[in-house]
């Protein structure tokens, strides 16, 4: 049987402990720097997205924007403005479908849906009335 002294098992234990120790230690700062990031990347993200929405407020109302502010109407979801091109003027020439886009920002799936339903004509007018209000 191997006889080991008794200082060198409590110097090889220790040893263990503080390397078990470290291990730990280190994979927590290593994981805390990643939900750090993460947060970082969430917060950028949601930055971005409200700016986005104060962008589609007041770009109408900017010198150089294409429409007149009395001409739009908000929808926000799906397509941001509807316009009624001239309308205010008494002299409608047409009616576009107005979504505001800034930076990187992508389309969603739904609006791009939107975007070919209109492109490819399939857009309707309907009148409905109810009765007895």
């Amino acid at each position: 049987m191997l006889k080991i002294p008794l200082a060198a098992a409590l110097v090889a234990l220790a040893l263990v402990l503080v390397l078990i120790v470290f291990a730990f230690l280190l994979g927590r700062w290593l994981r805390h720097g990643e939900i750090r990031a993460h947060r970082r990347d969430a917060t950028t993200r949601s930055r971005s997205v409200l700016l986005g929405e104060v962008y589609e407020k007041i770009a109408p109302l900017l010198l150089d924007f294409p429409f007149a502010a009395r001409d739009m109407v908000f929808l926000g979801k799906g397509v941001d403005y509807i316009v009624f091109d001239g309308l205010s003027d008494g002299k409608l020439e047409r009616i576009v479908f107005l979504e505001l886009k800034s930076g990187n920002s992508r389309f969603s799936k739904n609006e791009l849906m939107i975007r070919d339903a209109i492109r490819g004509k399939k857009v309707d007018y309907q009148e409905l009335r109810l009765e007895g209000f």
